[in-house]
């Protein structure tokens, strides 16, 4: 195993979903999170994005169509993570999910971030969450890092409003 670090500027691009259903899951995805659809290959495949990008989420039923979320205690993916730009976009976010009837699985404030988890319509994990500035992560004496996992104050999160230009 190499001692070398990966390069800082390295960042996780996208990543491509198997679903049942490609109109379903087009509803979680565009419907209630408000991705765009920036391309689509017939009922098979179709990739969203938010800003124009050419796509952060990859959607196809290549070897998944009609078929069930994988059961508890296999291995694959425990979640996908969309990283909002500030706190305001994330309670937009989460009434997106409240007016969808989308239940919550949890809402944490990990002190770097504060985070909603929930799941799509193929039982995928999804976090939505917003990083605090770097300069506020709790340290230890030492400067590491002190994440935690706290509760997250939903009301407070809701009563955020977009800033004004």
């Amino acid at each position: 195993m190499s001692n070398r670090v990966i390069d800082p500027n390295v960042r996780i691009g996208h990543v491509h979903l198997k679903v049942a259903e490609l109109e379903r899951a087009l509803a979680f995805y565009c419907g209630v999170l408000g991705f765009a659809l920036t391309q689509r290959y017939g009922s098979q495949a179709a990739f969203v994005s938010a800003g124009g990008y050419h796509h952060h989420i990859g959607l196809n039923t290549w070897e998944s169509r009609g078929g069930s979320p994988p059961s508890l205690g296999t291995t694959g993916l425990y979640h996908l993570a969309i990283l909002y730009p500030d706190r305001a976009a994330l309670a937009d976010a989460l009434r997106r999910v409240l007016r969808a009837g989308i239940e919550l699985e949890g809402a944490s404030d990990h002190g770097v971030s504060e985070a909603l988890y929930l799941r799509d319509p193929d039982g995928n994990g999804v976090e939505l969450y917003r990083d605090r500035p770097e300069a506020e992560w709790p340290r230890n004496a030492d400067g590491s890092l002190a994440m935690s996992t706290g509760p997250l104050d939903l009301d407070r999160l809701l009563k955020e409003t977009p800033a004004t230009t």
